[in-house]
């Protein structure tokens, strides 16, 4: 069953939630549900099945949320959780934690997240005490149900939220073998921003005749401007930190994303743009809760008007602001590139997403172009005619805005009148505009960034000529720049998958799965590369953990080769 989201508009109330739950949406500044709220609520209410697509930003965590806290209120039997909900990443763990207790707090709702790198002691206090909603990561959520300590036997909903970063992450035998652990009368629900063939498979082995809801992003109107203007600069890898200024500059965005693939890359990107003058905050695994919250709380508050993140730890944040995405590299996957579009355009309001491709992703360009059935047109970097124009045009507009609010001029009259007694008032007047110009950093010179053509071929090559293969084929034994090789007692005889190594580090680390390097398994062992910074964190994180089941012995890799 596909469910129509042109549905005549309702209010929250018109979906039978409790008084509390209204009166917390309300207290939030909730007006009235998204659509895939207005479709999602009734049937879940209902205790069906449900697998819903929609993109980042609409709203699914409320559509799953509020139904569990309905049916919690409802009534509910045994001491255990009432529901799971299973993600990817810590963070979006804790912002989903946060949603339901926004929710249900006047019906006190006890919500509990369960993610690796937290104190476990901590966990199983609280679980001792009794919750009823666990937002975990598959991981750490496996680990309790092994040691005892998370009882699934009251359970009457799980859900798959961001499913298919989950199987991207290498968790799909950890969901199944979760799924596998619940009572078989329960409601399962799983959402996900795409629909890939794997996203079906997972749901016709755990999903009984779900309702389907696909959420489409609204089509613009003929003759409208599109909500999202979208555009792609071809780029040599050296001259990116220029080009990626020269567009900042010329677009002038209000509160802008900038993605990268590494954290390491995270890191130099945000200390060249704060060399340059942009005030630019970093975001990725290596930073604590606390640090994340005070980047997010400069970026919302406006200190701060540049997030340089990584995809996973950027997962879930929503900035009310955001006017522009920007892809430092092309993303490896549609998926991703979808995701981070979907950032920005909502509301009514225009978003930018802007590509910075080097020659040789030209062609990964084209394949996201079929993939999603849009046109993502290549222009030119904008000269430093086209720079210093636009710097112009902003002077201009802070000048017409003085003018038309500014009602303290006339203590400036004096200065004017007596200038004007030996030179034109246009000649004032200019020389006036030029300082206000030069002031705002606008005068300094530029160079021309070099324009290249786009590659047809992809040749992503070595300096050696060693083809970069994919994660679990040799690479060589020399290292990429920043990282380490560490030692993993379990291969190919185990079972063991890149995928499943992947999983294990992201699950219980700040690392995300782009973090992470070369992967080679081999019939006992493996070789997993991360970035030098991290290996310690790695390395103390899985020690006594399980990947596929066993205990692996993990450690750095002798005689490593540089």
């Amino acid at each position: 069953m596909t469910t129509d989201a042109t549905a005549e508009p309702v209010t929250f109330a018109d979906l039978e939630l409790a008084p509390e739950i209204l009166r917390a949406l309300s207290g939030l500044g909730y007006e009235e549900p998204t659509p895939i709220q207005r479709e999602a609520i009734p049937p879940l209410l209902a205790g069906h099945d449900l697998l819903g697509q929609a993109a980042t930003g609409t709203g699914k965590t409320a559509a799953f949320a509020l139904p569990i806290i309905e049916r919690i209120h409802r009534g509910r039997e045994g001491k255990g959780p009432a529901a799971l909900v299973l993600v990817p990443t810590r963070e979006l763990a804790i912002q989903v934690s946060e949603a339901v207790h926004r929710y249900g707090t006047d019906l006190g709702v006890r919500v509990l997240p369960v993610y690796g790198g937290q104190p476990i002691g901590r966990q199983l206090r609280a679980l001792e005490r009794g919750v009823d909603v666990v937002v975990a990561t598959p991981g750490r959520a496996l680990d309790h149900i092994s040691r005892g300590t998370l009882r699934l036997d009251d359970l009457r909903t799980v859900v798959l939220d961001e499913a298919d970063e989950m199987l991207d992450m290498g968790f799909s035998e950890d969901i199944d073998t979760i799924l596998e652990n619940v009572p078989e009368e329960r409601q399962t629900v799983l959402f996900s921003a795409t629909m890939p063939s794997r996203i079906d498979a997972m749901a016709r082995r755990h999903l009984r005749e779900p309702v389907r809801v696909e959420i489409e992003r609204e089509a613009t109107a003929p003759g409208e401007a599109p909500r999202v203007r979208e555009s792609a600069y071809i780029v040599a890898r050296g001259q990116k930190p220029a080009a990626l200024g020269r567009v900042l500059d010329v677009e002038s965005p209000d509160a802008a994303i900038v993605f990268c693939r590494t954290r390491d890359q995270v890191d130099t990107l945000t200390e060249t743009l704060n060399g340059r003058g942009y005030r630019a905050e970093a975001l990725h695994g290596g930073l604590s809760q606390e640090q994340r919250d005070r980047v997010m709380g400069r970026l919302r508050g406006g200190t701060a008007d540049l997030l340089v993140a990584t995809d996973v730890a950027a997962r879930g944040i929503d900035v009310e602001h955001l006017t522009h995405v920007i892809n430092y590299d092309v993303p490896s996957a549609s998926e991703s590139y979808v995701h981070r579009s979907g950032r920005v355009g909502r509301a009514g309001r225009e978003g930018v997403a802007i590509t910075l491709a080097e020659p040789r992703e030209h062609r990964m360009l084209k394949s996201i172009e079929r993939a999603t059935g849009r046109s993502i047109p290549v222009e030119k970097v904008p000269s430093v005619a086209d720079l210093r124009a636009r710097r112009l045009e902003l002077t201009r507009a802070s000048l017409q805005e003085s003018l038309i609010e500014d009602e303290d001029l006339d203590r400036f009259r004096v200065v004017v009148e007596t200038l004007s007694d030996e030179f034109d008032v246009m000649d004032v007047a200019l020389a006036a505009v030029k300082l206000a110009h030069e002031s705002s950093g606008a005068a300094f010179d530029e160079e021309e960034i070099p324009e290249v053509a786009p590659r047809d071929r992809d040749r992503d090559r070595d300096r050696g000529g060693r083809d970069r293969g994919p994660r679990g084929r040799k690479g060589g034994n020399r290292l990429s720049p920043g990282m380490t090789r560490l030692f993993v007692g379990a291969g190919r005889s185990t079972g063991i998958r890149p995928q499943d190594l992947v999983g294990a580090i992201a699950g219980e680390t700040r690392l995300s799965g782009r973090d992470i390097g070369s992967i080679e398994i081999a019939d006992r062992f493996s070789l997993v590369e991360v970035p030098e910074n991290a290996a310690e964190d790695v390395i103390r994180s899985l020690r006594g953990a399980s990947i596929k089941g066993r205990k692996a012995h993990i450690r750095r890799e002798r005689d490593q080769v540089r």
